[in-house]
């Protein structure tokens, strides 16, 4: 039964909203700032009037809830505000960008369309939706307030994503790691970007995501009472010296927490470092990096610091703009604890990112190119230079998200940060593309490298070059950067072109000699004989001398001979039967789609699923491959080929075996193996497809694979092997 609705409490709900907008944006405000905002407001109320969210509540709290967001969490001005009122007025409602302007000026209309223009982004196949992609990054270059508003109108799309059937769940949740979370990381809002990686985990996995926060909520009561023993010392010395400044202790993201463990293979109680403190200073601009080294030096008289555990983001900020000096130190109870050592300014800036740049440019307290800016013309370029394919663009531009830097220096001692893992080749592209295409090798430090050396902190570079040296297509396995990159696929892509023009012209001589006539049909011959795709490779082969001119002879045009079959792209994939036939896995296992049709379909080889999990269903020419949807692929394909996403659950039939990987840990013993192989084979009656153990030092480590019907068949195989004699770990795995 729908409840029923009283206008006049929404009414109040929506002010209520409204008023708590004005009271946040006030200290920010100017002249008629407020009047602007209010017009703004109920432009939108009037234009949203009739339509709800998917909750069932009035639409314009959700333009409501993104301008206080703007405001609060990444703090923009009045603009900002603006603008995020109106975001959805364009897309939504009979309103045009014409009628924005005159209302409301060409910056806000500038700033909405953009919105507007990206509001699409993932909504159909692929291609089109990297092409929106590229249209959003567009609009960062001309003004990063349209992502920065993108941005608060996601985080709010997840805050809310409750009402969202399962597959739009999982689908704007994978969107969202893919490149939401990876943008505000690089535009700084560190608070917004674990915020999404939580909130992503929440719906892909939900029972995950549940525990470790059950964990961490269950633990808060000691880490506040050692928080406080912690910091005690240092508040009264700090003091007692005449510094203005405030302590802060912050938990881990629970999204982090879980990387770590995955990463460093380690249960939830070993990871020593799950909350931070956060020392932050009211000092003068010129005064920062001395204040945050004598805090160091205070923090360090009272606690060991970790030696290889230092870093110094106040003397070389990171390219996003962030500044910290971080250290880890031993506490009295044989904990290691991170403290983050920062001023006022910085703590803003790390928090709030790119806003916060603009707010203290004009204070002039920050360089007047800052790195953020530098990248920011970075993807400008590489929006102006880069033809390749739009979904190569976006896979590009997401390895430049979230890469951690390298600092390095060409031979007159300029500065030059490029992303960690970059090469001396990546660096000779970045100084010119010139220099890139006629690299050599290098002088590191003095000393010759090869063009695959991998850069360090501190690495003097002199490219070498040669006016004959030609880029290869190895090459692309040396580079990490996309500028890189695409040089040497324009490079290689004109290379074929004119090499490929030189073999028609070769193919033309030859055939000429040999007395045949140019055709369609006879240049089908040859590419079935030589057994080539299409013309251009054809040529190209023949003009480096892959196919041989000698061998096109009268005899291979004779039209009495049929002709040969021309190789297709696409061969059914016979392995993918061969498993269907070794599990038993039959296309009645799964209602897909909320049918029950008799659909091709394979269990995915990356995640294993087995019933009970949960799953998606991926078209390929194939048919169907099943995932989970906590599968390491999951993201990728959700959110690159959204409109190949199928909704998959199984059926009740328990009769079928499925394989899964059981890792196990323990300390070794002799008829350890014997002990564990009875418990599968004997108790159990499980299958074993392999079983491989390594032991070192009188600890052991396994990987069994086995056959079993579903996810708690699996778990008390689980529980069983967890209660052998001196086995300390028991977990499953995907592949």
């Amino acid at each position: 039964m729908a409840t029923l609705i009283d206008p006049e409490v929404e009414r109040q709900e929506i002010l209520r909203h409204y008023r708590k907008l004005l009271r946040t944006a006030k200290p920010y405000l100017k002249g008629g700032d407020a009047k602007l905002i209010k017009k703004a407001f109920n432009t939108s109320l009037e234009a949203h009037k009739d339509m709800r969210r998917k909750s069932g509540e009035p639409y314009i709290l959700h333009p409501l809830a993104v301008a206080q967001i703007v405001v609060e969490e990444i703090g923009l001005g009045t603009t900002s505000i603006v603008a995020a009122l109106l975001h959805d007025v364009v897309e939504d409602t009979p309103w045009e960008i014409s009628d924005v302007e005159r209302e409301f000026g060409t910056k806000v209309a500038r700033i909405v369309d953009g919105l507007t223009k990206i509001s699409g982004v993932f909504d159909y196949g692929t291609s089109e939706q990297a092409e929106n992609f590229r249209k959003m990054l567009l609009t960062l270059s001309e003004d990063v307030r349209v992502i920065l508003i993108k941005i608060a109108d996601r985080l709010h799309n997840m805050r809310t994503l409750d009402s969202m059937p399962r597959h739009k769940q999982l689908k704007i949740a994978s969107e969202t790691i893919y490149l939401y979370a990876p943008l505000a990381h690089r535009l700084g809002l560190y608070a917004i970007k674990s915020e999404l990686e939580d909130l992503h985990l929440k719906y892909t996995d939900t029972d995950t995501f549940r525990d470790l926060t059950q964990k961490v909520r269950q633990s808060r009561g000691a880490r506040n009472r050692f928080i406080k023993e912690f910091v005690a010392p240092l508040d009264d010395e700090l003091k007692s010296q005449g510094f203005d400044f405030e302590i802060k202790g912050r938990p881990k993201s629970i999204y982090s927490i879980l990387r770590k463990m995955r990463k460093q293979n380690i249960p939830f109680e070993e990871v020593y470092d799950l909350f931070a403190i956060r020392i932050i200073l009211d000092v003068p601009p010129e005064q920062e990096k001395a204040a945050c080294w004598r805090v160091y030096s205070i923090v360090t008289d009272f606690y060991q610091p970790n030696p290889d555990r230092l870093r110094d983001w106040v003397s070389t900020p990171k390219a996003n703009g962030y500044e910290s000096l971080h250290t880890t130190v031993m506490s009295q109870t044989g904990q290691w604890v991170e403290v983050q050592i920062r001023s006022r300014r910085m703590d803003d800036i790390a928090e709030k990112g790119y806003a916060a740049h603009w707010k203290y440019k004009d204070t002039g307290a920050v360089q007047p190119e800052s790195s953020l800016e530098a990248w920011i013309n970075k993807v400008r370029e590489m929006l102006e230079t880069n033809n390749s394919s739009a979904l190569e663009f976006m896979d590009e531009f997401r390895q430049n998200l979230f890469v951690k830097e390298v600092y390095v220096f060409t031979p007159k001692g300029k500065l030059v940060i490029l992303p960690d893992g970059a090469t001396a080749l990546d660096f000779a592209f970045e100084i010119h593309t010139q220099i890139g295409l006629q690299c050599l090798g290098a002088k590191v430090n003095q000393k010759l490298e090869p063009l695959s050396y991998r850069l360090r902190n501190g690495d003097q570079i002199e490219i070498l070059t040669s006016q004959k040296q030609r880029p290869t297509e190895e090459w692309l396995s040396y580079v990490t950067t996309s500028k890189a990159r695409s040089s040497i696929k324009d490079y290689l892509r004109d290379d074929k072109r004119a090499k490929a023009e030189d073999g028609k012209f070769l193919l033309e001589k030859r055939l000429e000699l040999i007395g045949v006539e140019q055709t369609p049909d006879n240049l089908n011959r040859l590419l079935a004989h030589f057994n080539v795709h299409n013309a251009h490779e054809f040529y190209y082969r023949l003009a480096i001398g892959q196919v041989d001119g000698r061998e096109i002879k009268e005899s291979l045009f004779d039209p009495t001979v049929p002709l040969p079959r021309t190789p297709s792209m696409l061969e059914p994939k016979a392995f993918d039967q061969e498993v269907q036939k070794l599990r038993g896995v039959r296309p009645d296992m799964l209602v897909i789609g909320q049918t029950t049709d008799q659909i091709r379909h394979t269990i995915a080889t990356c995640c294993n699923p087995i019933p009970g999990d949960d799953v998606f269903g991926f078209e390929t020419d194939q048919g169907i491959v099943i995932h989970r949807t906590s599968c390491p692929k999951a993201t990728t394909l959700m959110s690159s080929f959204g409109n190949r996403i199928v909704r998959a659950k199984w059926t009740e039939q328990l009769e079928l075996a499925f394989l899964a990987g059981i890792r196990i840990k323990g300390s070794d013993r002799v008829g350890l193996v014997n002990d564990v192989t009875k418990i599968i084979s004997n108790s159990l009656k499980v299958n074993m497809r392999s079983i491989t153990i390594d032991s070192d030092d009188g600890m052991f480590e396994g990987q069994i694979m086995v056959f079993v019907n579903d996810t708690a068949h699996l778990e008390k195989l689980i529980q069983r092997l967890s209660r052998v004699r001196g086995v300390l770990s028991v977990e499953r795995f995907g592949s």
